[in-house]
């Protein structure tokens, strides 16, 4: 198995990811992603691409060892600094889903916990 495999990828993907978080604050964002980019770095077969990705603070509330692309994308969000201020005091969630649209669903963390 080769290890991280789609980081090149999300990479590349960055840019865009961070503007769509920031637009996230205001309403659900969504994006189409090239399943050719992701097939091209590693084939994942039956599985597929479908993830989803839950974080609060920065920090992940999900197992995501299963998903190399998920794993992945973690991996490059956590070590952007702009996305990390994004993430604070906020949960996001990630996802892909089997039409390889990628969803940003943004809140922020009450301070009545």
């Amino acid at each position: 198995m080769e290890e991280r495999q789609y980081l090149t990828t999300w990479k590349r993907y960055l840019p865009v990811i961070r503007l769509h978080l920031k637009k996230s604050l205001n309403e659900e964002q969504q994006f189409k992603l090239n399943i050719q980019d992701f097939e091209s770095a590693g084939d994942r077969g039956k599985s597929g691409y479908i993830f989803s990705l839950t974080m609060e603070n920065g920090k992940l509330l999900n197992s995501v060892g299963g998903s190399p692309v998920a794993r992945d994308l973690f991996e490059v969000l956590r070590s952007d600094e702009a996305v990390k201020a994004i993430l604070q005091d906020k949960n996001v969630k990630i996802s892909v889903g089997k039409t390889f649209v990628l969803t940003i669903k943004t809140t922020y963390i009450s301070a009545y916990k």
